[in-house]
Parts: structure tokens; sequence; C-alpha cells
């Protein structure tokens, strides 16, 4: 069993906060495990009596009858009839007791929602839920609960999780999880071969099918063909019109760009793939267009691709980006107008990407994703965007050419790309 303090202890401190706790992320990340084993093991320990702790696993067939909200319900109250005695619903992948007619038609009330906000009228209930779908959950959450729902959003394992339970040397750790990625269930395979299939089978069991159902998908070859598009340039701007270009002149496959920006929509919502927007650090805007797209583990990505594609910049970037999402921060793209000379001599406005912009609060870093900065051209060309940010936010460059972590003499902070991933306050070095 792998200790997920971070959550676990983010569910502690809601007890009892008069709001229903919903926990998200893709399935397979340990959501369940997070709930029904070690939070539901904090309960006992804590003195709650067992019978006062009701599970309801909906994507078990045990729990069918559950997945209709009038007879959800029903069950919950009639369990929690002692009112001098406290009881804890937890429900896992709540998204089952939402009919397709309900997700389909944007304007249609969703009866699960007049469910758990009766919940929050027992107070003798605490309600934890989890979910496998954000459109259907917490992008609805502000306005469905009144401000009554509180999101914890779950990843799979970050690298600081997996060397924990992996009895490997950091380098070899890496290696495994920039190829694997961090699905809890991999620690129970031995072989490669177990590994990709497990990893394979989840696209094709588990997500497609999830998505297949619950949207009704007309073109499912194209919303394959989009998940290996995707898969293969993490880290590269991109949009539906240029992707739908594509798919016709590589694969011969007609498509518009508003299919598949819907589908693009679905394979976000069910967390495969996490959207970074760009932000003009001069203009301080959002462009609307294009994005860059990262999968939310890089093992799924990997073995999507039958692992033929192993560019370890992307992986890298990606890893990075995963760790910084992990530990709760907006990510966007950087760019910034820098003035370059021309071979002719005269000037050029360019505009230079930063990778990451990170916010979280008032705090705001920008970071740079180098594999090795061991030449001097290429060191050029990490520095440049960062030395043209004009404000006082910290800069930092990652990379595995590092060894101990330094400031150079313009501030910018050097860092190793295992001791980054290592230490969650490594940003305020």
């Amino acid at each position: 069993m792998i200790e997920r303090k971070k959550y676990l202890d983010a569910l502690i401190k809601r007890e009892w906060n008069g709001r229903i706790k919903v926990i998200t992320g893709i399935r397979r990340c340990g959501k369940s495990t997070l709930l029904f084993e070690l939070f539901r093991d904090h309960l006992l320990k804590d003195g709650v009596p067992e019978q006062n702790i009701i599970i309801l696993a909906l994507d078990d067939d045990i729990y069918v009858r559950y997945r209709d909200p009038g007879e959800l319900s029903s069950y919950v109250r009639s369990r929690a009839v002692d009112q001098e005695q406290k009881y804890y619903v937890l429900i896992d992948e709540i998204q089952y007791a939402i009919s397709r007619e309900e997700l389909l038609q944007k304007d249609a009330p969703v009866r699960l929602y007049s469910v758990l906000n009766g919940f929050l009228h027992l107070k003798n209930v605490d309600v934890y839920v989890t979910g496998s779908n954000s459109k259907m959950l917490s992008k609805d959450i502000s306005t469905e609960f009144r401000g009554r729902g509180d999101v914890i959003k779950v990843y799979p394992l970050s690298f600081a999780e997996y060397y924990s339970a992996a009895d490997m040397d950091k380098t070899d750790a890496y290696n495994e999880y920039s190829m694997y990625g961090g699905m809890p269930y991999l620690f129970r395979l031995d072989s490669d071969e177990d590994k990709f299939n497990y990893l394979s089978e989840l696209f094709e069991e588990i997500y497609f099918k999830d998505i297949e159902e619950r949207y009704t998908i007309k073109l499912p070859s194209v919303l394959r063909e989009l998940t290996n598009d995707l898969c293969s340039s993490v880290g590269s701007l991109t949009n539906a019109s240029k992707i739908a270009r594509t798919l016709q002149s590589t694969r011969g496959i007609k498509v518009d760009a508003e299919t598949i920006s819907t589908y693009l929509s679905y394979l976000t919502d069910s967390f495969l793939f996490s959207e970074a927007v760009r932000y003009d650090i001069k203009g301080k805007k959002y462009f609307e267009y294009p994005s860059k797209y990262y999968c939310t583990d890089v093992g799924l990505r990997n073995v999507r691709l039958g692992l033929r594609q192993q560019e370890e910049t992307h992986i890298m970037e990606n890893c990075i980006y995963n760790e910084l999402k992990t530990r709760g921060y907006q990510v966007a793209v950087g760019v910034i107008p820098i003035v370059q000379k021309n071979n002719d001599g005269s000037l050029a406005r360019r505009n230079c990407e930063i990778d990451f912009i990170a916010l979280k609060g008032n705090k705001k870093y920008y970071i740079q994703s180098a594999l090795n900065m061991d030449d001097k051209r290429k060191e050029e060309t990490e520095l440049r965007p960062l030395n043209a940010v004009e404000d006082s936010f910290k800069k930092i460059v990652v990379s595995k050419s590092y060894g101990k972590s330094w400031y150079d003499d313009k501030g910018i902070l050097r860092i190793n790309l295992i001791d980054f991933l290592l230490d969650e306050n490594s940003l305020d070095k």
C-alpha cells in the first residue's frame, strides 16, 4: 500500500466542513484506494464504528440500483437514522448516477445534484464522492452545489511517491517512471510485457469505452487517432483546425474542426490530457489558441505510441508539467517578444517561449525545461526568454545535466531534474 499522505491529509482536514468532498481524477489513479482503504482505515482508527461508514461503489454491478439518484437517496437516509450518531458516506464513481440524457442535454437538471445537496441538510452525515469526469463534477460544483462543493484533485503517482515505493536508486527509478508512468497498479506487475498490456488495456477497456458510452461517439476511430496525435505531439502547439488538417493529410481521415474540438473536450474532461494555454507576458493576456496538451500520465502516452517515440526532451517536459499540476499550480505557456539581430544586421521582433508559468496564490515562477545545458548555444537559447522577463518573480531552469542546485549571476535557479521532482518545495530553494 502506497501512502498518499498529501491526499489523505486533505480529506482529514475537510471532515465535517459542511461541504461535499468531490475527489476527481483519471480512472485507476488511486481514488478508490484513497477513499475506501486509506481514508476508511483512518476513520476506523479514529474510533468511527464500521456500521457508520456507508460505502457505495457505483461502478460495481452489486450497487447498480443505486445509480438511480432516488434509490441512492433512500438508501443513505435509511442507514443514517440515528440522529445521535455521525455517519460517513463514501460513494465511488458518482458519475454513474448521471444519465446520458442529462449529460447530453445541457439545460436539463441533473437529479444527482439535488440528492447530494439534500444530503447537506442531514447534520449527522458527511459526504465524500469520487468521479472521473470533470465536466460532470468539478466544473458544475460552484453552481450546482451553491458553493458547498470541495474538490480534491488526485493524480497518478508523483515521482516522489513512486520512488518511495520502488526498490531502486533514483536514476533507475526515474528511467522506469519516465517509461511506464505512475499508475499505482503497476507495482503489482513484474514484467515489461505485463505493464505494457495493462496500460494498453486501460485505453481500450476503460477510457475509450467510458467516453464512447457516455457521449455516444459517432466516430470512434477519430477519437483514437486524435489520442495518438496528442500523445505524439506532447508539448507542441496545436488546435482543432490544425489536428483536423493533420488527420486529413497523414491518415486520409476527413473530419471537421468542430468535431475535433468536441472530442478534445471529452479527452480533457476525462482527465486523460490537460491543456496548457499560452500567456502573453508583456501584454498580460491569454491567447485563445493554439495551446499545448500534456498526457496526465507519461506511461499511458508512451504505451499508446507502442514505446516507439521515446523523445526524452518531450517526456521530461511532460513529467515537469504533471509535477506542477500535482503540486496545485495553474500552468500556462509563456510568450514574450524579443528583438533579435538578423544576419544582415537588421532587427526583428520574435516571440519566444518560456515552457511554463506556474501560478499559485500570489506566487509565480518562470520555468524552462532543458534536457541538457552543456552546450553554450543551447544555454543561450534557453536563458534568452527568461532574461527578457522584466518582473521580479523567480526564474528557474530544470535540467538533467545539473548537479547540486545553484543560482547564476542573473539570479536564475539551476536545479537538477530528479531533485526538482523529489522535493515538493524545490521551487522555493
